[in-house]
């Protein structure tokens, strides 16, 4: 049990980790400028729809990391 629950939290590690990496920060910067013109002709909705996914997805899965190095912990002891 406790070798599937270090697992499981090293699984919710990198899926964490990807997921913060994937969301888009909050000023762009130059890159920002740049695309800036490309985003009035395309469009933000799709943009906005990941970023809003992405944000719920990592507000979940840092709760299931807290748990999950709980779990741990007590199995540990």
């Amino acid at each position: 049990m406790e070798l599937a629950a270090k697992i499981v939290l090293a699984v919710i590690s990198v899926i964490l980790i990807i997921a913060v990496l994937l969301q888009s920060g909050k000023s762009a910067g130059l890159s920002g400028t740049i695309a800036g013109g490309a985003e009035h002709v395309m469009g933000k909705a799709k943009a906005r729809g990941l970023d809003a996914f992405l944000g719920k997805a990592t507000a979940v899965l840092a709760f299931l990391f807290m748990v999950m190095a709980l779990v741990v912990g007590y199995f540990i002891k």
